[in-house]
């Protein structure tokens, strides 16, 4: 099975571990077992995890986009080193 990035992307979205075991409904060793891979999460579980941090189901699998750089919107200068970062900005404008 190929490497979970469920933590990863927690962080990128702000979602605490035990939030995101309450908002799919799994205990939280349950959800730290999946993160931690002792457990293979079925397809609904995994479903609802990308469901639970508004993602497609493939970016829990997706190796992340490298992204590290500087972008100056009106004067101030961002430092940018996530797609989050990137949509931040965007909504700025």
């Amino acid at each position: 099975m190929a490497e979970l990035r469920i933590k990863e992307v927690c962080k990128e979205k702000g979602v605490k571990i035990m939030d995101l075991s309450t908002m799919i409904g799994v205990s939280q060793t349950n959800t730290s077992n999946i993160i931690n891979g002792k457990v293979n999460p079925s397809l609904e579980t995994l479903e609802k995890i990308a469901s639970a941090l508004n993602v497609r189901i493939t970016e829990l699998f997706e190796e992340p986009t490298n992204i590290n750089g500087y972008i100056e919107l009106d004067g101030t200068i961002h430092k940018v080193s996530s797609k989050e970062d990137i949509k931040k900005l965007a909504e700025k404008l």
